[in-house]
Formats: C-alpha cells, sequence, structure tokens
C-alpha cells in the first residue's frame, strides 16, 4: 500500500531541503484565514474617542452677465432671495440628514444690502458601525437624501458681487462640513453641488490630527482616497473639467471643476442673446469666459 509522502526535497541555488508539507499547508491555511479576517474587518478598533477632524471646504460660483445697471440690481436681488439665510438653513438640514447629524444650534443672518450665513453646530446621533460608509464613492444626491457626524459644525455665506463696468456679475457661496469622528463629509459633496447653479467648483479636502487604536498605534487618515473626484457622480463628471492638487502624504485634496458647455443664453440676464448684435455677443462670451478662466485659475489674465 502506497503511502502519502509528507516532506520533499527542494534545491534552492547550490542547496538542498527537506520540507515538511504538511507545515507548508498549514502556514499556507493560517495566512488565508487572516486574509479573510482582515478584508471582514470593517471597523478600525480604536482607543477612546476617533480624534480626527475632516473637513470639506468649497467655493461655488455662479456667472452671468448683466447689460444695465438695472439688471445687475436685479440680477443681485434674484440670488439674494433665491439662496436667503431660511432656504441656506435648509440646505444645511438636508446636509446635516446626509451625514447622520443631530443639530445642536443653529444661527443665520440675512445683510445688507445683500449676502447671508448660517452656522450649524451638531452633534454624533447613535449609529450601529455598519451603517457609516466613508467608501470612495459617490454621496446621494438631493433627491435621494438619506442617512450620519460628530460634534463640530456646518457653515454657508454668499457673495453676490458686480463688476461696475463691464456688467459682470458673480454670485459666491463658501462652505464649510467639519466633522470630529468617523464619518466624512465627503458624503455631502454631490448634494451641495447640485444644489446650487455652479459654473465653478473650487474643492479642499483636509484630514487632521490623529486617533490611536487599541495598541496605542498613530492613524493619521481612517478611510482611504486617492481624489475627491471619486465621490463625484457621473453626470457631473461629465458636465464638468477637473483638475486636481493633492498632497497625499499631508492628507490634503484640492480639486477644480470648471463647467464644459458653454451657451451665451444661460449666462444672459433680463435679456437672451437675440437682443445682442453680433458683435456684443462676441464681446460678451469673451468677458464671461474669462472671468471663469480667471476665477477658476486663480489669476488675473493678460487682455489680448
Amino acid at each position: 500500500m502506497n503511502q502519502l509522502r509528507t516532506s520533499v526535497r527542494v534545491e534552492i541555488g547550490r542547496g538542498s531541503y527537506q520540507v515538511d508539507i504538511r507545515a507548508v499547508q498549514g502556514e499556507i491555511e493560517r495566512t488565508m484565514r487572516q486574509s479573510r479576517g482582515i478584508l471582514k474587518q470593517r471597523k478600525l478598533k480604536l482607543h477612546g474617542f476617533n480624534n480626527l477632524t475632516k473637513t470639506l471646504s468649497f467655493n461655488i460660483y455662479d456667472i452671468c452677465y448683466a447689460k444695465t445697471a438695472e439688471h445687475r440690481r436685479e440680477y443681485i436681488e434674484y440670488i439674494d432671495e433665491a439662496y436667503n439665510a431660511e432656504r441656506l438653513k435648509q440646505i444645511l438640514t438636508d446636509v446635516a440628514d446626509i451625514i447622520g447629524a443631530t443639530i445642536l444650534n443653529v444661527a443665520h443672518q440675512d445683510y445688507d444690502p445683500q449676502g447671508a450665513s448660517v452656522t450649524m453646530m451638531i452633534s454624533e446621533e447613535p449609529l450601529i458601525a455598519e451603517e457609516i460608509h466613508n467608501a470612495e464613492a459617490p454621496g446621494p444626491l438631493p433627491d435621494a437624501v438619506v442617512a450620519h457626524l460628530d460634534k463640530s459644525h456646518l457653515t454657508v455665506h454668499t457673495y453676490p458681487e458686480s463688476h461696475p463696468d463691464n456688467g459682470i456679475s458673480t454670485f459666491r457661496v463658501d462652505i464649510d462640513v467639519s466633522t470630529c469622528g468617523r464619518v466624512s463629509p465627503l458624503r455631502a459633496l454631490n448634494y451641495l453641488i447640485h444644489s446650487f447653479e455652479s459654473d465653478i467648483v473650487i474643492m479642499d479636502y483636509r484630514v487632521r490630527g490623529f486617533t490611536r487604536d487599541v495598541r496605542g498605534k498613530k492613524h493619521f487618515i481612517d478611510h482611504k482616497i486617492n481624489s475627491i473626484q471619486n465621490f463625484l457622480s457621473r453626470d457631473t463628471k461629465e458636465r464638468y473639467q477637473m483638475i486636481d492638487v493633492n498632497i497625499y502624504q499631508e492628507n490634503i485634496f484640492h480639486t477644480k471643476m470648471l463647467l464644459k458647455s458653454f451657451d451665451l443664453d444661460d449666462y444672459l440676464f433680463g435679456m437672451g442673446k437675440a437682443d445682442l448684435s453680433d458683435k456684443e455677443r462676441k464681446e460678451v462670451t469673451r468677458q464671461l469666459q474669462r472671468e471663469m478662466a480667471e476665477i477658476f485659475y486663480g489669476r488675473n489674465m493678460r487682455k489680448v
């Protein structure tokens, strides 16, 4: 009767070694069990509270051309009414729902002659760990607002303004979503971009501080991220051209977005293309595209 071989001789270089097959098989099975355990482990075991601070800051710009002083005034009034403190408060309330926060306090203010601000203090709701999703994937859109944050804040400020001479008017929104805990504010990104008429979006995401695991090891980030773009929905990626400036070793991520399509009618306030001569259309188009390029690249362009 043939017996199963329990060892084999292996030649490596000039040496010859007797290898125990059962020992090798046991090591392979042990490694596989460890790998399965790593894949199943979704939650980092921490010593105490998660002290990481995650902040998403971005500027959203809406650009338009208002030919007359009256049109410019009407544009500012329209923007001021469309994005007043009450509307901004509702937007931030939806953001709190998306990231699962309990609103502790709200301060909001409309300004004279224009502009508005809202600040919310928030706290995390009790959650089951599996309900928290920090995966590098898009968050929900406005029509799918669902739940999860920690003691932190949401702020939004608006800045309507217009050029005194050339008819260009700009509406800027500054938004900060800052969390201290397990959840990343990037979950709210899709909703916020779809909540405003955005020609240009400039975003920064940073993770600061550190948290410790149960063995005392420091962790300076607790979720995977290669780019803010990975948290955007497909329709957003298709509509905008984007550039990244990321400092991975510092956990700093920066993305700029500029709307790809340009239809002059979409940028005229109080009039249409038919109200302009061919020469005026070319000049207004040049002014608008110059304004957007200067904001996108963060510098004044030379006149040509």
